[in-house]
């Protein structure tokens, strides 16, 4: 239904100028958010999480794929904002108006549902709208610095693969946070509040332990993830996760705690190992439980639904004559049939 609200919306005069326009806003300003953390693999500059394209993924399969010129005047003006604009911006821009594009049509081709509620939308997400469709932009990217001799070709790999990361852990993260914000209900109930109060403190006080102690304790943070997804789904899962992966990201790029002592390549390998992990945990454990969720109540609806039915029909069903002897000693009840 949001991809059909978001059709009839552009057909509105003025309704897809301020699509767009919200779009290129909410990219401009994802960027900005990503180009505060950036590590230099083999002389480039990378990004560990690019959450433009999560806000583009998510705004195609919210909006409808006619906002895309948004996205594209996005990325130019996250250009702009570093470089002097020349002509292989243009290539630059492709990249990365083409891969959340890509990315669109490949969940709509999967009958991706944007609830996240099957364990398929989860897959889905994971390995189309993730990592296949980022390959585009690393593709082209990483490509046009080898062209213009910006790389040397024998860095392409390295710098290549921390695109395509950086990319997908954009999509992995900030795409479920705005699926799930957008069909979310408000104001939201706010049931077993306590256990939410706990799972937050919790959190806030095990992370930063995990990410900045100088001994490898990343893995704490999974027992916090799968308490967050086996209790509030979806909603726990990703907030956790995007927290755990900002905290590990600002700890990456200042070279402390768990990733203190470490090269380029290696605290890009380890963080990105960290959010992938994380990230994938997150989202597919979530999803599988809602799905069985979703399932039970279905059959359980289904069970009461049929006991109503039963007792409808219970209800107007005449009660069956017992059958009396006649004055004679005679039974009505009709005998066996007499044999040929």
């Amino acid at each position: 239904m949001a991809a059909v609200v978001g059709i009839d919306d552009l057909r509105r005069p003025g309704g897809y100028a301020v699509q767009v326009l919200a779009v290129a806003a909410g990219y401009y300003a994802a960027a900005r958010l990503g180009l505060m953390r950036e590590l230099s693999v083999e002389g480039a500059v990378v990004t560990p999480i690019w959450p433009p394209t999560g806000v583009a993924v998510a705004a195609l399969m919210i909006l409808g794929l006619g906002c895309w010129p948004g996205i594209t005047i996005g990325a130019l003006f996250a250009v702009m904002s570093l470089t002097t604009p020349r002509i292989e911006v243009l290539g630059t821009l492709a990249g990365q108006t083409g891969a959340p594009v890509c990315a669109a049509l490949l969940l709509r081709r999967a009958r991706f549902h944007t609830g996240l509620g099957r364990l398929r939308d989860g897959v889905a997400l994971v390995f189309l709208g993730a990592l296949t469709a980022m390959l585009i932009s690393a593709t082209v990217g990483a490509g046009l610095l080898v062209l213009m001799d910006k790389l040397n070709a024998d860095t392409f790999w390295p710098v290549w693969l921390a695109w395509w990361v950086g990319d997908a852990m954009g999509v992995l993260l900030v795409t479920p946070l705005l699926l799930l914000l957008h069909g979310a209900r408000w104001p939201p109930r706010l049931g077993r509040w306590k256990e939410v109060t706990a799972l937050a403190v919790v959190t806030f006080v095990v992370v930063p332990v995990a990410v900045y102690s100088s001994i490898s304790v990343l893995y704490l943070v999974y027992p916090l993830i799968i308490w967050a997804a086996l209790r509030f789904q979806l909603a726990g899962s990703v907030l956790c996760a995007l927290l755990m992966s900002v905290l590990a990201t600002v700890a990456a790029t200042d070279r402390a705690g768990a990733f203190a002592g470490l090269s380029q390549i290696e605290i890009m390998v380890k963080l990105q190992a960290f959010n992938g992990a994380m990230a994938l945990t997150a989202l597919l454990l979530s999803a599988l439980i809602t799905e069985q969720r979703n399932t039970r109540s279905s059959v359980e609806r289904a069970c009461q639904e049929l006991v109503e039915v039963l007792e409808h029909l219970t209800a107007g069903e005449a009660p069956r004559p017992r059958a009396q002897p006649d004055t004679e000693g005679a039974d009505d009840r009709p005998g066996p049939a007499a044999p040929p």
